[in-house]
């Protein structure tokens, strides 16, 4: 082992969104020594007025907590953020529809539309602010070894870096979980979620808008000028290609009749691209001295926007888990330390995957009888606005089991403040 790398208590594989966070969130305990590992080249720069990212995530107001804890809120604001604060889900085949309005809640807004460029740039300048996070980038692994008191990664140079504990952050396609040998479950969508930046002729109004139609939803996010959104259009494979390789014209004029023209024409668009739609969930998050996060332990069918919510939920629960096992003196990489972890968050994401599963299913069924049953759901819901008041706090995540950073302005020190661990 090379004698040049320092020994670090936590090794983060992965420094994207969920990955950065969790060493963000660790790197508040000054105890803690982290290393950040990333294969590819880190961009830190800010991003461009008017180039928008093709990948945007739907930030909830317990995402946003973290970030604001975490004191990298300040950095995406500076760039780019777009908050929406009403919501239009309506039934392509009939009549049902449904209105969410985060003034019936007494809130600002439900959540914010942030490109994922501005995100992880904010969060990663911030690790740069702590002198116990350690960046490796571009740094290529080809393994793990697990020792009793230590796990090493093997880098493809023949070095090695060395933890208590070594979290796989490292997407849905996750090397450290097949490095581990933990099976990863589920089932493929047979849908294609295809993405692009579109302008309309119509502004937004700060209004999220999805319409589930027969192939599956699609969604449009306002971003932050008025007439621009991120676009998620969920449909077959076949149909995802065939749209990818229209001319601009023959697919913004199917898109606007698709979205029912709820906000005119399409006046421009984007780059367009697509991606397969999964359902996976690992059948353990742990193993003595390993753990996993984020999409590394679970994938989501993309409709309500939760997967990245989910992830960040995952950080900022492991870091509390491991922060008050580092105060005690106990082994970070222990089952007994970890298992803490997989038990807080396991369920609830399990939950949220098997209801945005339903919905998947409920809304993509045309048999008659279903698309009746959802209509009459969605009129009757509308119509129950306490019931649609907790359905947007929900989601919204403003109500939860979740960890210290999820909850607005109760850390000022939290790496240093002991009175929140029992």
């Amino acid at each position: 082992m090379t004698s040049s790398f320092p020994p670090y208590d936590v090794l983060i594989v992965g420094a994207g969104l969920i990955g950065s966070c969790l060493a963000l969130a660790l790197g508040q305990s000054p105890k803690l020594r982290i290393a950040l590992v990333e294969s590819n080249p880190p961009d830190l720069g800010d991003v461009l007025q008017g180039t928008y990212d093709l990948r945007v995530r739907a930030i909830s107001r317990a995402s946003e907590n973290i970030f604001k804890n975490l004191g990298a809120w300040q950095g995406m604001a500076a760039q780019r953020i777009s908050p929406f604060r009403e919501m239009h889900v309506w039934d392509g085949t009939g009549s049902g529809e449904i209105h969410f309005d985060s003034a019936e809640i007494g809130e600002p807004h439900l959540g914010h539309i942030i490109e994922n460029q501005v995100i992880q740039n904010a969060l990663l300048k911030q690790c740069q602010n702590l002198n116990n996070i350690d960046l490796y980038a571009p740094v290529h692994a080809c393994g793990i070894i697990q020792h009793e008191r230590k796990i090493y990664l093997q880098l493809t140079e023949g070095q090695r870096l060395g933890a208590r504990v070594l979290i796989g952050a490292d997407g849905a396609n996750s090397r450290v979980r097949q490095w581990a040998g933990i099976s990863n479950r589920g089932w493929d969508y047979q849908q294609k979620g295809l993405v692009a930046t579109v302008q309309t002729e119509k502004p937004h109004q700060e209004t999220a808008w999805q319409c589930f139609l027969p192939h599956g939803p699609l969604a449009f996010l306002p971003l932050d000028n008025p007439y621009y959104c991120s676009i998620v259009w969920s449909t077959t494979p076949e149909e995802a290609t065939r749209l990818l390789a229209l001319e601009d014209q023959e697919f913004t004029t199917a898109l606007a009749a698709a979205f029912e023209y709820r906000l005119g024409a399409i006046e421009a668009l984007g780059p367009r691209a697509a991606f397969p739609l999964r359902l996976r969930h690992a059948e353990t998050y742990i193993q003595p001295r390993l753990a996993l996060v984020g999409d590394a332990a679970h994938t989501i069918h993309p409709l309500a926007g939760q997967g990245a919510n989910l992830g960040l939920l995952d950080a900022a629960t492991l870091a509390e888990v491991l922060i008050a096992a580092q105060r005690r003196k106990k082994d970070l990489g222990s089952l007994a330390v970890l298992r803490r972890f997989e038990r807080w968050r396991k369920g609830d994401n399990l939950a949220t995957q098997l209801v945005m599963d339903g919905f998947k299913r409920l809304f993509g069924d045309t048999q008659f009888p279903t698309r009746l049953i959802r209509n009459f759901g969605l009129i009757t819901t509308n119509a129950a606005t306490p019931i649609k008041c907790l359905i947007m706090r929900r989601a919204s995540g403003l109500t939860g089991d979740f960890p210290l950073l999820a909850k607005p302005g109760v850390i000022k020190s939290w790496g240093m403040d002991t009175s929140n661990y029992v």
